[in-house]
């Protein structure tokens, strides 16, 4: 068996990941952001964490939110802080290994983004920006870490 063949890592499409914040829309070709996205990644990824805090005070508290609410923080906010300290590694191996951590921690957020949305659909349209910048950056820690590999 192959590595590749171990891996669960499963293969989604966009179109998948559409269909739950559309609803059964017409898929968006393009959509503009509302504001002009920022280059820098810590400064991107700090105001991410940010927003993912801003976004939890909108979430009405009990027991089956708190557990989304906390793992939403945790995810959201390292994201920047594996960026952090990627940007201060000592080592390449170091470096890829707190990327590495960044797309998944990016990832993760998307999964407690939407868990939170099937706990407050009203907050769907707020999350939805939200999963799509934790989206972008997942794609964008992907592809460095990709390109870091292929370098070793």
């Amino acid at each position: 068996m192959t590595k590749e063949v171990l891996m669960t890592n499963s293969k989604r499409t966009r179109e998948h990941d559409d269909a739950f914040w559309l609803d059964g829309e017409t898929l968006i070709v393009r959509e503009e952001p509302r504001a002009r996205p920022v280059y820098d990644l810590e400064e991107r990824t700090a105001r991410f964490g940010e927003a993912v805090i801003d976004f939890t005070k909108k979430i009405p508290r009990d027991p089956v939110t708190e557990r989304i609410i906390t793992q939403l923080i945790g995810a959201g906010t390292s994201v920047g802080a594996n960026y952090t300290e990627a940007d201060d590694s000592v080592s390449k191996r170091e470096f890829l290994k707190c990327i590495a951590t960044c797309k998944k921690e990016a990832r993760e957020t998307k999964f407690f983004l939407r868990m939170s949305v099937r706990a407050v659909p009203r907050l769907k349209p707020e999350a939805r920006e939200l999963w799509m910048e934790a989206r972008e950056l997942h794609l964008i820690f992907a592809k460095i870490w990709r390109i870091g590999k292929q370098g070793e």
